[in-house]
């Protein structure tokens, strides 16, 4: 993760010189803030990825002398299929449509669509756990 982190800390700096001269140059805030949100977003990238090579060390595919078993690991969790997007694409079209008809049907529509993001959320959160007696 040292060479992404290096890479995104370069893309970060390119924007941060870019914002200072086209604030300077142009006098335009909204191109300038454009331009130091995504300096932001490349400084959090590049800060995640040190951080995670100072936790982690070296991956196997930073190292020449790796071999392919060396970054296997264990099979993730993976879910089968569920119910929930249907019922935040639901509620965000109810809301959606509320928006034009009224109110009331943005209310119900934000009320299925907090629903549907909060059973993606809980859907899962026993996985862990053991049987209940």
């Amino acid at each position: 993760m040292k060479a992404e982190s290096l890479f995104f800390g370069g893309v970060a700096l390119f924007f941060a010189g870019t914002a200072a001269l086209y604030g300077w140059w142009a006098r335009e805030p909204a191109g300038s803030a454009v331009l130091a949100v995504a300096f932001l977003m490349a400084a959090l990238i590049s800060f995640f990825t040190a951080v995670q090579y100072r936790r982690k060390g070296r991956r196997p595919q930073d190292r020449a002398d790796a071999e392919v078993a060396d970054g296997a690991g264990p099979v993730e969790f993976f879910p089968s299929g569920s119910a929930w997007p249907v019922v935040t694409a639901l509620g965000f079209a109810v809301a959606a449509l509320g928006v034009v008809y009224g109110l009331w049907l943005f209310l119900i529509g934000c009320a299925v669509l907090a629903r549907g993001v909060a059973g993606f959320a809980f859907q899962y959160v026993d996985r862990g756990a053991g049987p209940r007696d």
